[in-house]
C-alpha cells in the first residue's frame, strides 16, 4: 500500500495554483485541494481520516507519527479525486494554550503635525505586538508553570484605528497626537508550532502558514469583503476543545479555547453506561435515531447532560472574559463535529446562561453553512455541512499568505500584510 502511494505521488506533479488545507482535528483529519482563481478558491480535492484515541491530547499533537499517517490518509484521497499533488499547505493550531486576544497600544506622536505614512505605522504595530507577546508568554508559563516555555506568533489582524479619538479606516496622510490601534494577536508554545512543522516535513509540504482555528473561522466568515460589518460570536465545538473568537464589525475581538469537546461527551456515556469508547462514540453520533432503545437513549442523554452542563459553564466563562466588550453580539454560528449534538445546540438556544452576560438579548444560533463562506466554491459536492468550515477558513488564510495584495487594496488590506507572518 505505501509503495503504491508512493507510485501514484510521482505521477502527480505539483502545481504552484493550488493549496492545501490540513485541518487536524481530535476526531478527524480533513484535508481540502483547492485551486486560486484570481480572487476565489474552487475546492477540487476533499479527503477525511479518522484519528486514535491517542493521535491528539487537548487539541494538540500528541503522537506525530500518528497523525502523519493520518494526514497521508487523508491527502491521498483529496489528490486522488483532484487528479493532482499540491504542496503548499496551511496547517491550523488549536488547543488551550494557544491565546488569541485584542491588544490596544495608544502612541503619542512626537510631532502631531507630520502627516501618518506607512513607516510609522509598522513602528507603531511592532510595539502592539511586542507588547501582546510578552503578555502572552506570561499568561503560558503560569498556565503550565513553566517560566522558560517559548511562544510564536501565529496570527495577526487589523481591528481599528483612532486618531485623537476618531476612527478612522485609512490612517495614513492624517495629523494627529494620540494613536489608538487594535490588533487581534494570537500566539502558541513552541513545541506546539514544532509538532505542525514536523508533520508538514514529513508530508514532504511547504508549510506557508499555521493559523488558530478560531481565527481561521472567522476569516471563512468574513471572506474577502475587507469593509465587512459582521458581528457575531463564532463557536467550533471540536473533539477535544471549544474555540471562540468574538467578531465585532468585521474585527476579531479575541479568541478563547476551552478543552470540553465531543470526545469529552463520549467518554461520559462510556463511563455511566458502562460501554468502550468506541459504542459510546456510536451512540452519541446516533442517539436521534429512532432505532435506539428509549430506555439505552435516556441512559445516554442523562450522561450528555452532565457534560452539557459543564461545557455551558465553559461558554459562559470563556465569554465572561471579553472585558473590552460593551455588549456581546447576540447571533451565534457554530461549526465543527461536536457541534452535531442536537441538545448542545439546544442548550445554547433554549437555556437562560446568557442571563448574567452583556447580551442585550437572547442570542440566535445556527450553524454555517459552507454557502456562508463567501469567495470559496466547491466542485466536489462532498463539503457539504458545518464540520469542514475550519478547513474552509484554513484556504482563506492560505490565500491571504500566497496572493498578498494588490495595487487596489484598501488601507486596511495593506496593513494586514505587514501584519502576516
Amino acid at each position: 500500500m505505501i509503495f503504491e502511494n508512493i507510485l501514484r505521488k510521482s505521477d502527480k506533479q505539483p502545481d504552484s495554483n493550488y493549496v492545501v488545507a490540513l485541518d487536524i482535528g481530535t476526531e478527524f483529519v480533513k484535508a481540502l485541494i483547492a485551486k486560486l482563481n484570481d480572487d476565489t478558491l474552487e475546492i477540487v480535492g476533499v479527503g477525511r481520516a479518522r484519528q486514535d484515541v491517542s493521535d491528539m491530547h487537548g487539541g494538540a499533537i500528541a503522537d506525530i507519527s500518528g497523525v502523519v499517517r493520518n494526514c497521508e490518509e487523508a491527502l491521498s484521497t483529496a489528490e486522488e479525486q483532484a487528479g493532482l499533488q499540491a504542496k503548499r499547505v496551511v496547517i491550523g493550531i488549536a488547543g488551550e494554550l494557544v491565546k488569541g486576544v485584542t491588544n490596544t497600544i495608544r502612541y503619542r506622536r512626537p510631532q502631531p503635525d507630520r502627516p501618518l505614512d506607512v513607516a510609522e505605522m509598522e513602528f507603531i504595530i511592532e510595539k502592539v505586538q511586542e507588547r501582546a507577546q510578552t503578555k502572552a508568554q506570561k499568561q503560558i508559563a503560569l498556565e503550565t508553570g513553566n517560566e522558560d516555555v517559548e511562544v510564536k506568533l501565529v496570527n495577526s489582524a487589523l481591528v481599528t484605528i483612532h486618531i485623537d479619538g476618531y476612527k478612522v479606516s485609512n490612517p495614513i496622510g492624517f495629523q494627529g497626537k494620540d494613536i489608538a490601534v487594535q490588533i487581534y494577536t494570537a500566539f502558541a508554545p513552541m513545541v506546539h508550532i514544532g509538532a505542525l512543522e514536523r508533520v508538514a516535513d514529513e508530508l514532504a509540504l511547504d508549510l506557508v502558514a499555521v493559523a488558530a482555528e478560531p481565527f481561521a473561522v472567522s476569516r471563512a466568515v468574513l471572506g474577502t469583503d475587507a469593509s465587512s460589518t459582521i458581528t457575531a460570536i463564532l463557536a467550533d465545538v471540536g473533539g477535544g476543545t471549544t474555540d471562540i473568537a468574538v467578531v465585532n464589525d468585521g474585527g476579531v475581538e479575541g479568541t478563547k479555547m476551552f478543552g470540553i469537546g465531543g470526545r469529552s461527551f463520549t467518554r461520559t456515556i462510556a463511563s455511566e453506561m458502562d460501554l468502550n469508547y468506541s459504542d459510546a462514540e456510536k451512540l452519541k453520533v446516533n442517539i436521534d435515531s429512532p432505532q435506539i432503545k428509549p430506555s439505552v437513549a435516556a441512559g445516554a442523554n442523562a450522561a450528555i447532560d452532565k457534560t452539557l452542563n459543564v461545557w455551558i459553564a465553559g461558554v459562559e466563562l470563556a465569554l465572561d472574559e471579553f472585558e473590552s466588550v460593551d455588549h456581546l453580539p447576540n447571533r451565534i454560528l457554530l461549526c465543527g463535529g461536536g457541534a452535531s449534538l442536537t441538545k448542545l445546540v439546544d442548550a445554547l438556544s433554549k437555556r437562560d446562561w446568557y442571563k448574567d452576560l452583556p447580551f442585550t438579548k437572547r442570542p440566535t444560533v445556527q450553524h454555517i453553512s459552507p454557502k456562508d463562506v463567501a469567495g470559496i466554491t466547491d466542485t466536489t459536492g462532498a463539503v457539504n455541512d458545518h464540520t469542514f468550515i475550519t478547513a474552509m477558513g484554513l484556504l482563506r488564510v492560505g490565500y491571504d499568505t500566497i496572493i498578498g495584495s494588490s495595487d487596489a487594496d484598501t488601507i486596511k488590506e495593506k496593513l494586514n500584510r505587514i501584519l502576516r507572518i
